[in-house]
């Protein structure tokens, strides 16, 4: 066994995985305890009364050559969200294991942390620096019973990149103890992503993607886990049969298509120039103290005003995040990037 299969539920790596009906081209699937006829309105090209694949073997290697990797080498989630729950399951026992988050960060990482019955260690980002890690900090924090690391960059709601030497320093600190997970939601909107050179270079390493933000398929619900194959497999075990719906395959699939791929890419200049627009306004309006820097398509922004914010905004149609509740964003909201209309709407309503 290896150092990294180690650190797996001792009953996820002796678990049997259910076997599933089998299907082969050109023969009737009388082994499935399917429907044989099409619902009304079924427009799609396999037919929706069929059960999608096991796994979703066509999506997989489209995701896996949009991100350089072997086929082996990608899991398939119902969104990146689901991917975080598999891992704490996955690494977790109720009440023995430890998972560490960085806050401010993605509150979905406690949440299922908690769900599962293990600890959550906090250790806040360096403000100072610009909300990066503080591996000092880290270092001091850490116990054997920690099983993951979750690090978000760019980080959800500062916006900023977090540095990668920083993550492959941790990567090798806690190559054998730990499984480093980085969330790359936003990598899309950073210009600069080393998560594939990193993932050659670290077993240890998990990289979570998703189709919801720069490709604009959230309502696909379409994420994946990147790391080894043996990462893959073991994480798989969790997944039940069929898990990845039809249309939501054939949605992705074409928006996936070279055709396509462009417009999406557009779509990303767009909002990254758009992004540096609406921050150089909002640094100019006196109401606002601060708009930090951001890789994502979202601005963090400080302001004494942070609910009237938030007030003024609706009173002209636009719904943005208070983030002022939390401890380690005071006085702070979040604002996703628009249209062109709906920014300069937004800016108007601030003033």
């Amino acid at each position: 066994m290896s150092r990294l299969a180690g650190l797996f539920r001792p009953e996820l790596r002796e678990l049997r995985p259910y076997r599933a009906a089998s299907f082969a081209d050109g023969l009737a699937r009388l082994n499935a305890n399917e429907t044989p006829w099409r619902p009304a309105g079924d427009r799609s090209a396999n037919g929706l009364n069929h059960y999608p694949d096991v796994r979703p073997l066509r999506l997989t290697a489209e995701l896996a050559a949009l991100y350089g990797l072997a086929s082996e080498r990608v899991l398939v989630t119902r969104g990146s969200s689901e991917a975080i729950d598999l891992l704490v399951r996955a690494l977790c026992r109720e009440g023995r294991d430890e998972v560490m988050i960085c806050p401010p960060t993605f509150g979905m990482y406690a949440v299922y942390a908690q769900l599962q019955g293990a600890g959550v260690i906090s250790v806040p980002l360096d403000r100072d620096q610009g909300y990066q890690p503080d591996l000092d900090a880290i270092s001091q924090a850490w116990t054997a019973r920690c099983k993951l690391l979750f690090l978000c960059s760019p980080n959800n709601p500062t916006g900023n990149l977090i540095d990668d030497r920083l993550i492959e320093t941790l990567c090798d600190s806690l190559d054998g103890k730990a499984i480093v997970v980085w969330d790359g939601a936003y990598l899309e909107f950073a210009g600069h992503d080393a998560s594939r050179q990193l993932l050659e270079r670290h077993d240890n390493l998990v990289v979570l993607r998703t189709l919801s933000k720069a490709w604009g398929l959230a309502g696909t619900r379409c994420g994946a886990l990147l790391g080894t194959a043996e990462v893959v497999s073991m994480v798989g075990r969790l997944l039940p049969p069929y898990s990845f719906p039809t249309p939501c395959a054939d949605a992705v699939s074409a928006a996936l298509e070279s055709s396509n791929r462009a417009t999406a890419r557009q779509h990303v200049r767009q909002l990254c120039s758009e992004r540096e627009r609406v921050r150089e306004a909002l640094a100019g309006n006196p109401r606002i103290n601060r708009v930090w820097p951001s890789d994502a398509n979202f601005l963090l922004v400080e302001s004494p005003e942070a609910q009237a914010l938030v007030d003024d905004a609706r009173a002209a149609g636009l719904l943005i995040r208070d983030f002022s509740w939390d401890r380690w964003t005071p006085g702070c909201v979040r604002i996703t990037i628009g249209t062109a209309e709906q920014n300069d709407r937004l800016i108007e309503a601030l003033h």
